[in-house]
Parts: C-alpha cells; sequence; structure tokens
C-alpha cells in the first residue's frame, strides 16, 4: 500500500479530562462496501469489462509525485500486493503471494518481518519472486538517494536492511526502529528492474511496464486515446480472471451518465457526476443532467493513499453499505431561504443527477463510505481562531448530527456523524472521542466566558464583530449543503459564518497553504495505518531556516509536543491493541486542541450494470480482479 503524504499557537489544556466520556461500542463496525457479490462459479467465462476512470493515467508507479487514483487503481490488477484491506480497514496476507508473514514481537529489537513468499508468484516473465524485487523498491523509496523522485519514503526509511532468508523464498525485513505499520510496505510491489535504478524508476512505466505479476497484464496503453486495455495474465497461478479484458476508459464526469445510459461502459464512479452536477449541465448544455435516466468524478478526496486534500472535498461519495433509500424517499435538503439562488441551483441539479442516476434501466448505484471524510479544519493562526477558547466554542456549536443528515440524507446514506480524527465509523478499533472537547459549557459560554457577547443579533469583543468566512469547493452540492448546516449551527451561538466558493484548482495552494481563511471544508484520504501515515496532517509546525513556521500538512496551525510524541509511540507500537490506546488518546487531544471538526465519511457512489458481478463501492477495500466478470446467461 502506498503510504500517503498528507501548524503554532502554545495551549493549555486540562488533560486530566481528556477522555472523560468516550465510550467504545464493542459491536462489530457496520457493514462498510455496497457490491453486486456472485460466487465465481456463477460467473460465465470471457467478456470484456468497461471501467470509467478520470484519465489514462500518467504513471503507473504510485510512488511518483504524479500518481493518481487511477494509477492505483490500474497498478493492484498488474502488481502484487502483500496485504489486502478489508472493508473495516483490516489488513490479511494475500495468499496469491504471502504463504505467511510474521514480525517479532512487541518489545524485541531489532524489529524483524520474515515474509514466506508463495513459491508459484512469478513475475509475468517467468522470474519467481524474490529479496531482490524487495531491496530494489526499499532503496529506491527509502529516501537516501535523492535522485530517485518520489516523496512517499514512507516506512521505507525505518528499514535497516533486506535479504534473502532460509531460501528463496523467504525475505527478511530489519527494521532500524519499531515499525507497527509494517503490513503497508511493497504494496505494491515492482520487479527490481523497475526500481533498481534512479532512470528506471523515473519512467512512468505506462510504456515500460514489461513485466507484472497480478491477474491481469497490459495489452495496450494509449493516453491519448483515452483507453488502457488489460487482458488476463497467461503466466497467473492464482485463481484465473473471469473477464478477458478490462478496458479502463478516460470518461469526464460530464460524460458518465449519458455514457452508461448508451451502454458505452459497465462501472462508472459517479459522486462527482451528481455532487457537481450544475456544472456537467452547463458543460452538457443543460440535456445530461435534466434526462429521467443515468457518472462520477469524485467529489473528495480520493481514496487512494494520496493524502492530499480534496477541493471537490463535499464529503460526498459513499454510504453505508445496505443504504436502500433513494434521493426521492430520503428527501433533498434543501438550503435555508437565505441561501442565494445559485446554491439552490446547485441543490437542484444534484437532486436532478441522483434520480437520473438511480432510473438507468439496467445498471444499479452501489453506496458505501469511502475511505476519506469531510471535515472542518479551523484556521488557528488568524484571529479570533488563534484564542483556544473561541476554536473550542466554533467546535463545540457544530451540530454533527444534523450536517450529516444534511449532507449523506439527500443521497440517500445513512446519516452517521463522526467523532475520530484518525478512524472511520466502519473501521475496526473506532470510537466517538468528541466528548474529550464538549466539556460542560455550551458554545454560547463559552463565547462569553472568552469575552464576546451578545450583540444586534451576532457577537462582539472590543468593536469586532465574531464573523468568520467559510472556504468551500465551489460547485458542489455537498458542501453547500454542509455549509448551510455549518451556517445554521453558529448563528444560534451568535457566530456569524460568510460562506466563500473557491476554484478546486487555487483551493490549497492559495488558500490553505497560505493560510487564506478562517474555517475550510474538505475532504481527507485515510487509510488502514492512522498512527505512521496521518501523522503530518496534525504535526505540531516547527520553525524554518527564516524563523517562519514550516505548517507542511496541518493547514489548522497548530499542535503539541504531546500529539507528536502519541503519533510517534502508536507509529512504533506492534501490539494493535495498544497502537488503538494511543490513537484514541492522540484524537483525544486534537479534540481538546480544536484543531479541525470530523463531520462525515465521504460518500462513495457507483453505478454498475446489472449483468456485472463483483463491482461497487468498496470502501477501504479494493476490487479482486480475478472474481470481476458477468454473470452466467449474460
Amino acid at each position: 500500500m502506498r503510504v500517503p503524504q498528507v501548524t503554532a499557537v502554545a495551549l493549555a489544556l486540562m488533560m486530566s479530562t481528556a477522555l472523560a466520556g468516550c465510550s467504545e461500542d464493542n459491536a462489530p463496525p457496520p457493514s462498510a462496501a455496497d457490491l453486486a457479490r456472485v460466487d465465481r462459479s456463477d460467473l460465465r467465462e470471457g467478456g470484456t469489462l468497461r471501467w470509467a476512470v478520470d484519465s489514462v493515467p500518467a504513471t503507473l508507479n504510485v510512488f511518483q509525485p504524479e500518481a493518481t487514483a487511477d494509477s492505483e487503481l490500474l497498478a493492484h490488477a498488474l502488481l502484487p500486493s502483500l496485504f489486502r484491506l478489508d472493508e473495516h480497514a483490516h489488513a490479511t496476507a494475500d495468499p496469491d503471494y504471502l504463504v505467511a508473514a510474521e514480525s517479532t514481537k512487541a518489545g524485541k529489537n531489532p524489529q524483524v518481518v520474515t515474509y514466506r513468499l508463495n513459491p508459484k508468484a512469478v513475475w509475468s516473465d517467468g522470474t519467481p519472486i524474490s529479496a531482490a524485487d524487495f531491496t530494489a523498491q526499499w532503496h529506491a523509496l527509502s529516501g537516501a538517494d535523492p535522485a530517485f523522485h518520489s516523496d512517499q519514503p514512507g516506512g521505507y526509511a525505518a528499514i535497516a536492511s533486506v535479504e534473502q532468508g532460509a531460501d528463496a523464498h523467504e525475505v527478511k525485513v530489519t527494521f532500524k526502529q519499531p515499525y507497527g505499520a509494517w503490513r503497508a510496505l511493497f504494496s505494491p510491489l515492482y520487479p527490481a528492474a523497475a526500481t533498481g535504478s534512479a532512470a528506471t524508476f523515473n519512467q512512468p512505466l505506462t510504456d515500460t511496464l514489461r513485466v507484472s505479476a497480478g491477474p491481469f497484464t497490459v495489452r495496450s496503453y494509449d493516453r491519448a486515446a483515452g483507453k488502457a486495455a488489460l487482458v488476463r495474465n497467461p503466466g497467473w497461478w492464482g485463481d484465473p480472471a473471469k473477464a478477458e479484458e478490462i478496458d479502463f476508459l478516460a470518461t469526464p464526469a460530464t460524460a458518465r451518465l449519458d455514457a452508461l445510459d448508451q451502454d458505452k461502459l459497465d462501472i462508472a464512479p459517479l459522486t462527482s457526476a451528481i455532487d457537481y452536477a450544475l456544472a456537467d449541465r452547463a458543460a452538457t448544455g443543460g440535456a445530461a443532467s435534466a434526462k429521467p435516466s443515468a457518472s462520477d468524478a469524485s467529489g473528495a478526496a480520493s481514496p487512494s493513499a494520496s493524502a492530499s486534500p480534496s477541493a471537490s472535498a463535499s464529503g460526498a461519495s459513499a454510504s453505508a453499505s445496505g443504504a436502500s433509500a433513494s434521493a426521492a424517499s430520503a428527501g433533498p435538503v434543501k438550503p435555508t431561504p437565505a441561501a442565494p439562488p445559485a446554491a439552490a441551483a446547485l441543490v437542484d441539479a444534484s437532486d436532478q443527477a441522483l434520480r437520473r442516476a438511480e432510473s438507468l434501466p439496467g445498471l444499479s448505484l452501489h453506496r458505501a463510505p469511502s475511505a476519506a471524510f469531510t471535515q472542518l479544519t479551523l484556521n488557528a493562526a488568524r484571529a479570533p481562531l488563534a484564542d483556544t477558547a473561541v476554536r473550542r466554542a466554533v467546535a463545540r456549536a457544530v451540530d454533527r448530527e444534523r450536517i450529516a443528515k444534511a449532507a449523506l440524507g439527500p443521497l440517500g446514506l445513512p446519516a452517521t456523524p463522526l467523532g475520530n480524527h484518525l478512524l472511520m465509523a466502519d473501521q475496526e478499533g473506532y470510537r466517538d472521542n468528541s466528548a474529550a472537547a464538549d466539556g460542560d459549557e455550551t458554545a454560547a459560554k463559552q463565547l462569553d466566558d472568552a469575552g464576546w457577547k451578545r450583540s444586534d443579533g451576532g457577537r462582539a469583543k472590543d468593536g469586532k464583530q465574531l464573523a468568520l468566512t467559510l472556504l468551500i469547493p465551489d460547485g458542489s452540492a455537498t458542501a453547500r449543503r454542509t455549509a448551510d448546516a455549518l451556517t445554521a449551527n453558529l448563528a444560534e451561538a451568535g457566530i456569524t459564518l460568510h460562506t466563500s466558493p473557491v476554484p478546486a484548482d487555487g483551493f490549497v495552494k492559495d488558500h490553505l497553504a497560505t493560510g487564506d481563511y478562517d474555517l475550510a471544508l474538505f475532504s481527507w484520504p485515510v487509510t488502514g495505518f492512522p498512527g505512521a501515515e496521518e501523522r503530518a496532517l496534525y504535526a505540531k509546525p516547527q520553525p524554518g531556516p527564516d524563523g517562519i513556521p514550516v505548517v507542511g500538512r496541518n493547514y489548522a496551525r497548530v499542535g503539541t509536543e504531546e500529539i507528536d510524541r502519541l503519533f510517534d509511540r502508536a507509529a512504533a507500537e506492534l501490539d494493535l491493541g495498544a497502537q488503538r490506546k494511543l490513537l484514541q488518546q492522540a484524537d483525544g487531544r486534537i479534540w481538546q486542541l480544536a484543531h479541525s471538526v470530523p463531520l462525515y465519511q465521504r460518500p462513495d457512489l457507483v453505478a454498475v450494470r446489472n449483468t456485472v458481478a463483483n463491482a461497487g463501492a468498496y470502501g477501504f477495500a479494493g476490487p479482486r480482479f480475478q472474481d470481476l466478470g458477468f454473470r452466467t446467461g449474460s
């Protein structure tokens, strides 16, 4: 798995009440995927699946900065992933590649991970997968040689050595210091020929990935034509692929509903096509979303491991599996009467697009929570939010249940609010830690105590009104619904909120990175390894060479050394139970800091033709490509 990429105010906290009131539900997490599940025996042999992607990716090397979610999608059909995540983000060894994998126990140093490779696992040229492939990938991603163009070293920098074990099918990896997320490494695994030198590693691999080791291999790759064709790997040793070919077709969100309606696609993510339907309608002259018949461009952070925030961050794109309510039955949430006409048009276009997607003949719309969450970031480097008391009052004023209903209800999804920054509601170990920050005082009382007194319907202090600007992605209906709910929440506490829609291309570089905002609504991707992979989002900013704090990806611009230490301990903890306890402590401190407010898991909406099986909205999991295919009799 690819390690995602993901600032300063001194703060006095009452740590003795850090996790007061927190509780953990011991019931299993809810179902978190929505697939057209069919046993392999009920699938026919052959056929070509047509799968919509944003673009045929510029690189198939997922560790390069140019990699996208589509890069990862194709890479996992072509290359080994030693561990797979299930729908609850639990990692298990893939038997196609591993007979066993074991790490030394917690407390024993140095940590050594022993991989026992499946003896049948070979590259498509017949070369066995071996320690040489692990060694080359480690050197390329360790960060020791800047000639390798990668910004994703992740845990590779923690490795001290890689060597062959007892025989050619055993690999031993020794770490410099304990690394709890070791299951995230070497997934995908590239052949040594592709990573052994900077010259080969830096190639996009689109035309040079001659060797693969997955159920599929590349037949043709044409970026200009917008088509990558993958066919069965004749050297594959596992369960044979049911489909003969998978064509990944570059299809913009504006065209996906029509392409489905015209029987040009079998699988199509539709989140953005529905969320940004007004833009789609404008791009197609008003016809695409208006017809009562069958698109996506995810409107938020991609569940790829790239942890760049999504400016389309509405958070809309997945629903809990099994959600049966349609937009019509759930009842669309309309904007408040004060919402401008443009906001009403956004919501109306989204409602129409959803109804069309649900009514496309021969297709089903699958809904599940994605591996991403929408949250509200508070800029602690700008007054009045530089005052911890004000930030905590803002966070306290947010009604997460009301917001989840406003954002997810119109999409036919359960209105499940999120109470954790590090673990999702459908993830193993999830716990709502919001009580760590709530305390007994209302937002109004907190603001009164901070000197912000009621005045003419709002609040004022020293002659200044308590008015904040909320940054949202322009064109997103879900972001607009969320913003309207937030506006109502804060108004009840006497805080005036002004919504500022910003184009996606400048959302991060012009605002988040520069600190030009008060509040910002966007999404972050998450992984199954938060201890190691999400630290950068909350790390305390450190002074740069010029003395100015370097914020990195902590756009809230606030952190503490204690939170950093908790992340470091969690990253080095090999016992999963102890690791989760450290993560819960870190999350409680983040809540107390009022760094940000998690709102809801971003939805994922995927249309699948009814003749196709084992595709849909995967949540944390991903496709088992050899099980994708057409139902018997179709």
